[in-house]
């Protein structure tokens, strides 16, 4: 079996979702007759210029693991944070790994994930003048997603023409894998025929993600933290859709709670406006830090005596945060500022590892803190609650086991 990747991003540039492809990776090559090839850019995320360089000089083509991994690089201008440089990188990107799919021989199956979303136009393609299968992680529901963090309104220009990319999408696709039984009522609705799609949820390496005490965890002295305070931990993206302005409600709402601190942990296109924010407002018990190393991914976690899930109203039908799962994996309690009614919140309340209140209700969130800083014994139940539903449901192994039999099952047909 030879699986065909075609990536805006590779090794070693880190994304959000990057443990969850090499997870898959280190699956696939543990099966004997799996063979992969990759068509990506050269490095420019995170990477130094020295590092770029490197590749560019002497890692145009490498064959690996044996000759079953084989990465292909092609030249593309570096990423900037201007969202519209952004967008057209990732344009030129499509066009030139369209080519490459078209080039590409002996393929079995192309995989491909939703970011971006015009992923979809390159499966149309493909689909259209290759006869391999196509297997379609769905991540975000595109344009959904644009309509509840509002950027865009339904019946928009920019929401008809992602309808019509969404539709060609889902049309070009064998197999649908989607990462909750909400994303896959909501594709249904729209047409998809339900034996095209999978629910398959993003999972957490266990033996990763582990709590660790608060006396050995060294980044409360990294980041010259009081152990003896309460903190409420966020780790992800610092973007608009984490409705981050209530936090600071919130937080204002606490402020005489001097033992109750929130942290937040991460990089995105909001973090310059809020750290700005914060200063003028004079509000001091919310910390941000920098994105940390993956490697020290148990240290993130375990830093607060709860881990925060909060968005903005309306995201939960289209949403379940895999950050959640590495909350529940340190053995720390969720507390979630999320829409009621949806999956995350059923998973929370049913399985008793967090509290779980309305999007947008500060009250609400606000009593949910008092009632965590007040009842320490109770987090520490809860936080085993969340570990023994990660091993029983969504571990690594099996995780990617249910991916593996997903494709073969797809290609048998």
């Amino acid at each position: 079996m030879k699986i065909l990747m075609l990536k805006p991003y590779y090794t070693p540039e880190s994304v959000s979702s990057s443990h969850l492809s090499k997870d898959m990776m280190e699956a696939y090559l543990a099966q004997e007759d799996v063979t992969i090839e990759i068509h990506t850019p050269y490095p420019t995320r995170g990477v130094s210029d020295e590092v770029r360089k490197d590749y560019i000089k002497n890692k145009k083509h490498e064959v690996l693991e044996n000759g079953r991994l084989v990465v292909h690089r092609f030249p593309m201008i570096k990423e900037g944070r201007n969202s519209l440089l952004r967008a057209f990188r990732y344009t030129l990107c499509i066009i030139a790994n369209t080519i490459n799919g078209l080039k590409a021989k002996d393929v079995d199956v192309f995989t491909i994930s939703s970011t971006p979303p015009i992923n979809g136009l390159m499966m149309a393609v493909l689909k259209t003048f290759k006869k391999y299968k196509i297997e379609y992680s769905l991540q975000d529901i595109f344009p959904d997603s644009l309509v509840n963090t509002g950027m865009t309104k339904k019946g928009s220009i920019l929401w008809k023409i992602g309808r019509v990319i969404e539709n060609i999408t889902y049309k070009s696709a064998d197999k649908i894998i989607v990462i909750s039984e909400d994303f896959k009522k909501n594709i249904m609705s729209k047409g998809v025929p339900e034996e095209k799609i999978e629910v398959i949820y993003n999972w957490v390496d266990e033996n990763q993600v582990v709590n660790v005490a608060r006396e050995d965890n060294p980044l409360y002295d990294k980041f010259g933290l009081d152990r003896n305070k309460f903190y409420i931990c966020y780790s992800g993206n610092v973007g608009y859709t984490q409705n981050l302005d209530m936090l600071k409600a919130v937080a204002k709402k606490l402020e005489a709670y001097e033992d109750i601190e929130f942290i937040i942990i991460g990089e995105g296109a909001y973090k310059e406006k809020l750290i700005t924010e914060l200063e003028e407002e004079n509000i001091s018990n919310i910390k941000i830090f920098p994105f940390q190393d993956y490697s020290d991914i148990s240290y993130v976690f375990s830093l607060g005596d709860a881990g925060l899930v909060i968005s903005k109203k309306g995201v939960g039908t289209n949403s379940v945060p895999s950050k959640t799962w590495s909350i529940m994996s340190a053995q720390r309690p969720v507390l979630a500022s999320f829409d009621k009614g949806s999956e995350l919140d059923s998973i929370i309340t049913e399985n008793k590892c967090g509290i779980c209140v309305d999007a947008d209700d500060v009250d609400a969130f606000s009593d949910a803190v008092v009632e965590m800083y007040n009842n320490k014994d109770l987090l520490k139940v809860m936080g085993g609650k969340g570990r023994s539903f990660i091993l029983e449901n969504l571990t690594k192994e099996t995780g990617t086991k249910k991916r593996l039999d997903s494709m073969r099952n797809m290609l048998n047909k």
